[in-house]
C-alpha cells in the first residue's frame, strides 16, 4: 500500500522544452518507481512551463508517476534559473519530499545546484546508479533507507557511494541514458495537482529575445550498431577507417573522449561518462583502451567487439569478442568481409 500523502515522496523534475518532454525524465521515472516502491511512498513528477505543458502530464503518469505537480505560468515559458528554482523550492517547502532527482542535462545541472543551495541540502552530480540502503558510522546511529548515490570519482578510477542523512531532501542529478526507458502503461491512472507559485518580473534575470538550438549531428542512443574509435586509432586520417566500417555496417560512429580531445571526431559522437550512454545491439570499439569512464557509457551493449593491438587492454575484460591486431590491417578485412556478405 503506497502512502497517500505527499510528504516523504520521491520526486522527478520533469524537464521539458517548448512543450516537449526529453527522454531524461522518462528514464528517471523508471528508477524513481523502483525507489518509491522500496520506500513505500509516492512517485511524483514536478512539471513547470508556460500554457502548453498540461498534455504532458498523461505521458508522465503512463511512464510511472503517481501524481504530477503542475505549475503553468507565462513567465515559465522559457527556462530561467531563478524562476524555475523558485517553483521547485516552494513546492519542496510545501510537501517535504525525501528524494528529488534531476537529469544531468544542461538544464538539470543549472537548476539542481541552485535548489540545493537554497534548501541547504546535499547534491550528488552525475550519478550512474541509485539504490536504497542503510548506513551506520562507527559507534553511531543506524540510518535506514537512505538514498545511495553512486557515481565514478577521482577521474573515474573508483566508484563512490555518497549518502546524505542529515540534510534533506536527498538530491542527485543522473546522467542521461544510464537508466532504462520504462514502457508506458496506457492503463495507469494518476492525479494532476495544479499548483500556484508567485513569480514576478524581478525573478527573471534576463529577457530572451531569440532562441537558437543546435541540432545534434548523430543520435547515438537510437543506434542499433555503433562503431567507435579511440586514441589508439592514431590520427584523424586513420579515423576515416572507423567511418568506412560504420558505413559498411549501416552503423553510427562513436568516439572516446580521448579521440574527441585529439580532434579525431566531433563531441556529438562522444560515448562515455562525459558523453552519451548507449545500449546498442552491437558495439565495435576500435583502438579504445577501455578506461572506466568509457566503459560506463557502453558496457550494457548486447554484443561488444574490441579491436586493439594491446592484448592487455581493459576493454577486453568486457568484450564478447576480441581482435588483437593493428587497426590498419583489421579494419579493411572487416569491411571486405561485410561487403562480400552483402
Amino acid at each position: 500500500m503506497i502512502r497517500c500523502n505527499r510528504e516523504g515522496a520521491v520526486w522527478i523534475f520533469a524537464e521539458q522544452e517548448a512543450g516537449e518532454l526529453s527522454d531524461v525524465p522518462l528514464e528517471l521515472l523508471s528508477k524513481g518507481r523502483e525507489l518509491a516502491d522500496k520506500l513505500n511512498v509516492q512517485l511524483i513528477s514536478v512539471l513547470g512551463g508556460g500554457s502548453n505543458v498540461e498534455p504532458l502530464c498523461e505521458k508522465l503518469i503512463r511512464h510511472g508517476s503517481d501524481e504530477v505537480l503542475l505549475v503553468e505560468h507565462p513567465m515559465l515559458k522559457d527556462y530561467q534559473t531563478n524562476s524555475y528554482a523558485k517553483v521547485v523550492c516552494q513546492l519542496i517547502e510545501k510537501y517535504e519530499p525525501q528524494i528529488v532527482l534531476y537529469g544531468a542535462t544542461a538544464m538539470g545541472r543549472d537548476l539542481a545546484p541552485r535548489v540545493a543551495s537554497k534548501m541547504r541540502a546535499g547534491l550528488t552530480a552525475d550519478c550512474t546508479d541509485l539504490q536504497i540502503g542503510d548506513h551506520q558510522e562507527r559507534q553511531g546511529p543506524l540510518h535506514k533507507n537512505l538514498l545511495l548515490q553512486i557515481r565514478p570519482a577521482f577521474g573515474g578510477n573508483i566508484i563512490a557511494t555518497i549518502i546524505n542523512y542529515d540534510r534533506w531532501p536527498q538530491m542527485a542529478t543522473v546522467r542521461e541514458g544510464v537508466m532504462r526507458m520504462p514502457e508506458p502503461d496506457p492503463k495507469r491512472k494518476g492525479k494532476v495537482i495544479r499548483e500556484t507559485v508567485h513569480i514576478t518580473p524581478e525573478d527573471l534575470a534576463v529577457s530572451i529575445l531569440k532562441r537558437h538550438r543546435e541540432v545534434k549531428k548523430v543520435n547515438l542512443k537510437a543506434a542499433r550498431i555503433i562503431v567507435a574509435g579511440g586514441a589508439g586509432v592514431g590520427s584523424k586520417e586513420n579515423f576515416k577507417g572507423v567511418w568506412d566500417l560504420a558505413n559498411a555496417l549501416g552503423a553510427a560512429v562513436g568516439a572516446s573522449r580521448a579521440a574527441v580531445d585529439l580532434g579525431f571526431c566531433d563531441r556529438d559522437h562522444q560515448v562515455g561518462q562525459t558523453g552519451t550512454t548507449v545500449r546498442p545491439a552491437l558495439y565495435i570499439a576500435v583502438g579504445i583502451s577501455g578506461a572506466v569512464q568509457h566503459r560506463t557509457g557502453m558496457q550494457d551493449a548486447a554484443r561488444i567487439v574490441a579491436i586493439n593491438k594491446d592484448p592487455n587492454a581493459p576493454i577486453f575484460q568486457i568484450a564478447h569478442y576480441g581482435i588483437v591486431g593493428e587497426i590498419r590491417d583489421v579494419i579493411p578485412k572487416m569491411i571486405k568481409a561485410v561487403r562480400e556478405r552483402g
